[in-house]
């Protein structure tokens, strides 16, 4: 089979290697959509996988072709997404369902091979049978999106309540989708970039309702925008230690500041600031991947049943599609921010 195999930093081949053989309670996944995710650039050009040679890639879906040892055939030629994340099973988080959490556990792509690839073996653990109408870009988008539900739901916001949105990347992009569908409708958001108040509005976010960061100062518009009252929910996809800073100036009393976005900088309060957590009595929660356990209401199925009752439309936020011979100029893209995008799909 093809595959993009990671050799060291920024040392990224198409070549061809050996279909995976598959262990007790895998199958073979063919990939039919694959998408870039940010956190794949800094993998692949910065500071590299757990080990080399590594096949990259952790949002993908495909049917499944083949079934190993143990595994009920009636999985072959199922369409699937993946979970990328495969738990110990053993450690307490483990054992209170928690996997998102494992303390050992392996992950597609970054420390097992993963999607970038023609083939990825995966324990059949890890799947989840897409309906008819789910089309396999959907699927591959399944992860982020679940990423972006799982903090959704750390915070739990309720309609009444005014949320704010800071950040606007991929995962940015779909927790505003994903509070506009669930009806939370009091929703500043704030982005960096012309394009993205475009798309902001496509979503059904008000002009007034965006706030450009390079404009204005954050903090000063959220209040003017409350009443001087705050936010009482304050999302965080950025990671940097001034956006933290200013969802907690910015929060309500008893406000909550949800904290999504994996970490671009150091983070170190200033003594005011801490002060303004005690005083106002503010709750900072972290949030990380996603709730898989073959549940009805864990995050992915609550994604999963949106997409196929049409109350999600996640492709709207594909902005490029590159073929499987074209990953690096879709890599390209996103490392060197050549041209504006959201979600990059490889098919």
């Amino acid at each position: 089979m093809k595959a993009y195999i990671l050799e060291g930093i920024a040392d990224l081949r198409l070549k061809e290697v050996a279909v995976p053989k598959l262990r007790q309670g895998e199958v073979l996944v063919q990939v039919k959509a694959a998408g870039i995710c940010g956190s794949d650039i800094p993998r692949i050009y910065q500071t590299g996988t757990y080990h080399f040679p590594t096949i990259p890639g952790h949002e993908f879906s495909g049917i499944v072709r083949e079934t190993g040892e143990g595994i009920d055939p009636v999985w072959r030629e199922k369409r699937v997404g993946v979970f990328p994340l495969i738990p110990c099973g053993e450690c307490l988080p483990c054992k209170r369902v928690h996997y998102e959490m494992c303390r050992n556990y392996n992950y597609l792509g970054s420390r097992t091979d993963g999607g970038f690839a023609e083939y990825v073996a995966v324990p059949v653990w890890n799947l989840i049978e897409l309906p008819e109408n789910v089309s396999f870009e959907a699927a591959a988008m399944l992860e982020p999106m679940a990423v972006a539900v799982h903090g959704m739901r750390k915070a739990a916001p309720k309609p009444w309540e005014q949320v704010v949105v800071c950040g606007l990347g991929t995962i940015g992009m779909l927790l505003v989708m994903f509070l506009l569908e669930a009806g939370i409708d009091r929703l500043l958001v704030v982005g960096n970039k012309d394009f993205q108040r475009q798309v902001a509005m496509e979503f059904g976010i008000p002009g007034e309702n965006y706030l450009d960061s390079r404009d204005r100062d954050l903090v000063i518009w959220v209040l003017e925008h409350t009443n001087r009252e705050g936010a009482d929910v304050f999302f965080d996809c950025v990671g940097k230690n001034e956006v933290v800073e200013s969802g907690i100036r910015a929060a309500a009393p008893g406000g909550r500041i949800q904290l999504v976005g994996n970490p671009a900088t150091d983070m170190c309060l200033k003594k005011t600031v801490y002060w303004e957590i005690l005083r106002r009595q503010l709750t900072i929660r972290g949030s990380w991947n996603s709730a898989f356990c073959h549940e009805e209401n864990d995050d992915w199925q609550y994604v999963l049943r949106r997409l196929e009752q049409g109350r999600i439309q996640s492709e709207q936020l594909i902005t490029q599609r590159v073929g499987f011979g074209e990953l690096e100029h879709g890599l390209g893209i996103m490392r060197d921010k050549t041209e504006d995008y959201v979600k990059v799909m490889m098919k």
